[in-house]
């Protein structure tokens, strides 16, 4: 197994508040790492620090290190817009361009200069390909992402991280907001996506932690109380605080 991604330390603050405590984990290559915990304890905080989305928020302060590929993703010297090249964000709610279908994915393609019309059609159809999205949406490539299901529109955004290439996908609470079918649809697609990217997702569903991921992560009150497999967190957890959370006494 290799780490992709190796957190030292971290501590990160808005303003006066302590988010993230001496957060120490790894995270693997090309699996599913899933962050769980109640609403306000720091998984999406600690997701944006990975990409530093967190750098477009006014009054923080972050310290410890995050290398990917051993290397520190907060030194000066980082490009950042290489970094957020490698390193895909899927929001909560999707959020189409207001743009054709087309458009949304090769957007980003534009942004990374690329310019070859071949190339670009090339890489859209891989992309809604990888995104289990071609099917559906082939014969309506030039009407607006907007007349597109919810699930979909989500499926959208993962195919508009995916044209880029990226090596890691980051994923905020992917299916909160859609239906059975569509979150089955989903969590099918991060099962194939997995053999080519390294994936982490916050998701506040336990039993979509414990059908999808690896490896879980349960922070609670900006600290990581226990990372392992997620077999072995679902079955006998090690912290008594992980094991109530399991069975609802908090949430």
């Amino acid at each position: 197994m290799v780490n992709k991604i190796t957190i030292r330390n971290l501590n990160f603050w808005f303003g006066e508040n302590h988010i993230l405590k001496d957060i120490n984990i790894f995270i693997p290559e090309k699996q599913i790492t899933a962050i769980m915990g109640p609403s306000g304890c720091g998984k999406s905080t600690f997701l944006r620090c990975l990409n530093r989305m967190n750098d477009l928020i006014d009054k923080t302060k972050i310290t410890g290190e995050i290398l990917i590929d051993e290397k520190e993703i907060y030194s000066n010297n980082i490009d950042i817009f290489d970094l957020r090249k490698r390193v895909g964000m899927v929001f909560q709610k999707p959020n189409p361009f207001p743009k054709s279908v087309f458009e949304n994915v090769a957007y980003g393609l534009r942004i990374h200069g690329i310019r070859n019309k071949m190339i670009i059609f090339e890489k859209v159809e891989k992309a809604l390909r990888d995104a289990n999205l071609w099917d559906e949406v082939k014969d309506r490539l030039f009407s607006s992402a907007f007349d597109l299901s919810g699930g979909q529109q989500q499926r959208l955004c993962i195919a508009r991280a995916l044209a880029i290439e990226p090596e890691i996908i980051l994923f905020d609470e992917p299916a909160s907001a859609l239906d059975p079918i569509s979150t089955a649809k989903l969590e099918e697609l991060l099962g194939k996506l997995k053999k080519s990217y390294t994936i982490v997702i916050v998701t506040h569903n336990l039993q979509q932690a414990a059908r999808i991921s690896d490896w879980t992560a349960f922070l609670m009150l900006g600290e990581l109380v226990e990372f392992d497999k997620t077999e072995k967190i679902f079955t006998t957890p090690q912290d008594k605080r992980t094991e109530n959370y399991l069975i609802g006494k908090f949430g």
